[in-house]
């Protein structure tokens, strides 16, 4: 599957990896979604609960009378 770059950020991206040894733009961006993916992933795994369960404590904190 391609993912079309417009090409004015294609250039800016071709002048940031000069000399970083990434062989292509396409590489770069592939390194950089994974990066940005693994980022994600850990900041979902460090939420120990959902927003469901959060909301479902503080109903029930209110209901005690809590809030």
């Amino acid at each position: 599957m391609l993912i079309p770059i417009p090409k004015t950020l294609h250039r800016r991206l071709a002048g940031m990896i000069k000399d970083t040894g990434f062989s292509s733009v396409e590489d770069y961006v592939v390194f950089v979604m994974r990066e940005l993916i693994a980022s994600h992933e850990a900041e979902k795994a460090h939420e120990p609960y959902s927003e469901e369960d959060v909301e479902r404590v503080k109903e029930r904190l209110r209901s005690l009378g809590y809030l």
